[in-house]
């Protein structure tokens, strides 16, 4: 009986591989070809993905954006950071500069690198809930 059940294994799985043969591979979408404005053409955009083909899809909104969008600035993140968002809505981008407790090495940062930030008006499917700040990813 073993042996019949051997066979029959052996069996199913030569057959079964030569199924496999003939399945052509799946092609991959090659990106590199396609414009992002091309593909949104083709769908109604929602006010979140309406705000990303703006300036704020370029730069790093201080009303809008997650703190780990803060990351690539060296000294901005977690920090530094924190206290952008904690601070918000800012009406102009300089209005950062004038956050409370914020030392002077943190002042001539942000001084630095005004010209990185935007600030457009709060849209609540940017900022609700707290994962703003605390996205729970570690």
């Amino acid at each position: 009986m073993k042996t019949l059940t051997r066979i029959f294994a052996l069996l199913s799985f030569v057959f079964a591989s030569f199924g496999l043969i003939g399945t052509p591979v799946a092609q991959a979408l090659n990106f590199n070809t396609v414009t992002a404005p091309a593909l949104m053409a083709e769908a109604q955009l929602n006010s979140g993905d309406a705000k990303l083909m703006t300036e704020f899809g370029q730069k790093i909104d201080v009303n809008n954006s997650h703190i780990r969008e803060f990351r690539d600035l060296r000294g901005f993140y977690p920090n530094l950071a924190s206290a952008i968002i904690k601070n918000a809505p800012y009406d102009n981008v300089e209005e950062v500069l004038d956050i409370p407790g914020l030392s002077e090495r943190q002042k001539e940062r942000l001084q630095a690198n005004l010209d990185k930030f935007t600030a457009t008006p709060p849209s609540k499917e940017m900022t609700e809930g707290d994962d703003r700040i605390n996205p729970g990813v570690y």
